[in-house]
């Protein structure tokens, strides 16, 4: 048998980590709070099933709907995005700026593609998604683990790195952070901005939860304050639209974006033209305001009730944080706790499991990190359900705490 590519092997353990969060998903017997899918009442079927009466049938749409597409996208689609999503949060770019993606993954593919040999370094954040990571190693990428705070990354951790390991890009989710669902500030994003000019490092900006705002003040893209064309945008439609469209987007300069259309056009030609002709006419139709505001309204309440559950009955002297937006909070057990020990027994008598924190936590940081943390999802479980299995859980470790203390 011939032998696998070394890129199988360098992100095997990536995607070991991925499938304990993915297979949660798919398995009906267990509540899931390690997942990071939206609610059942998330998607706008009704508007669908009109939108999709007046696409499916011969006329310029249908014919654009059913034929090859171009690499860079529905130009219907790429106008909303311009249009609906990037000019009202205060970025104003030209069409030939934004590349749709199939799905909001698929932009870090294309991005490593263009960017990545074997053995270039790239800037984390401490801890990262895990999907990313697990693309990042494919390419047989080096990771270098970044400080983060309450305000996001560390800027002066940040560019200590860029001058010791002249990092590729800069990978950050600087808006409601998967998986901690901490915000970048204001002053850290023009900070990245003028690090990417000064030190000419390409930033890779994934933003897929900024439009799933709770409370707190709206913050500018990062690109919003690039000046060298290095601070690349990545964006998804999986979170306010639906994920089996598998629909994303790319913002950069135009040569970049030129580039990208290249490799995308060896990658898989084209995105799916069906879902972005129905994804276009969704938010030409101005279905977009009302759903997303029943979106913030859903979520919201499922943020509160998972909060409110967790300091009820998590032991003394848990920390979480306090996620403005997005579908995650990010729970630090107390000394003596080890979560990621412990979700096997918590699986088995409490049928419940959640994002064990240490996965999310690359090579480069201390050995053990991450095993006192979990990250709990609240987008896709009702308040009845988060307040009963959350109180169950913080039972089993205030027990497991008592335990150890005799």
């Amino acid at each position: 048998m011939s032998h696998y590519a070394a890129r199988i092997s360098a992100m095997e353990g990536e995607v070991q980590k991925l499938k304990v969060l993915t297979e949660s998903l798919v398995n009906p017997g267990i509540v899931s709070f390690a997942g990071g899918a939206p609610g059942k009442e998330a998607y706008p079927f009704d508007q669908l099933r009109e939108i999709a009466q007046e696409v499916f049938r011969p006329g310029p749409m249908g014919y654009e709907s059913m034929k090859y597409g171009s690499s860079i996208g529905v130009t219907e689609l790429r106008e909303e995005i311009r249009d609906k999503l990037l000019a009202p949060r205060g970025l104003s770019v030209k069409l030939e700026n934004i590349m749709v993606t199939a799905g909001g993954i698929q932009p870090m593919n294309l991005l490593s593609q263009l960017y990545l040999d074997p053995g270039d370094s790239i800037l984390v954040e401490t801890p990262s998604f895990v999907h990313t990571s697990m693309i990042f190693k494919m390419f047989q990428a080096n990771f270098v683990p970044c400080a983060m705070d309450d305000d996001g990354l560390v800027m002066e951790d940040v560019e200590e790195k860029i001058q010791k390991h002249h990092p590729k890009f800069i990978y950050t989710v600087p808006t409601f952070q998967n998986p901690t669902g901490v915000t970048m500030s204001l002053e850290r994003r023009k900070r990245l901005a003028q690090l990417a000019a000064q030190y000419d490092v390409v930033v890779l900006e994934d933003d897929p939860y900024r439009e799933i705002r709770y409370s707190g003040e709206t913050l500018p893209y990062i690109k919003s304050f690039d000046t060298s064309g290095n601070v690349i945008l990545a964006n998804s439609f999986s979170k306010i639209f639906s994920p089996g469209a598998r629909l994303g987007y790319i913002v950069a300069e135009p040569e970049i974006i030129d580039k990208l259309c290249n490799v995308k056009l060896g990658t898989d030609t084209c995105t799916n033209t069906v879902t972005q002709c129905l994804c276009a006419e969704f938010f030409r139709k101005g279905y977009y305001p009302d759903h997303l505001r029943r979106l913030c309204d859903l979520y919201r309440s499922r943020r509160d009730a998972l909060l409110r559950a967790i300091d009820a009955s998590f032991p003394e002297g848990t920390k979480h944080t306090l996620p403005d937006g997005g579908y995650y909070a990010w729970v630090e057990l107390p000394e003596g706790l080890n979560a990621s020990a412990m979700k096997g027994e918590v699986a088995e008598k409490l049928n419940l499991c959640y994002g064990d924190g240490a996965i999310f936590f690359s090579e480069g940081t201390p050995a053990g990190s991450g095993c006192n943390c979990m990250r709990l999802n609240f987008s896709g479980l009702d308040e009845e359900t988060i307040d009963t299995y959350i109180r169950k859980l913080g039972a089993f470790f205030c027990e497991k705490l008592e335990e150890a203390s005799k």
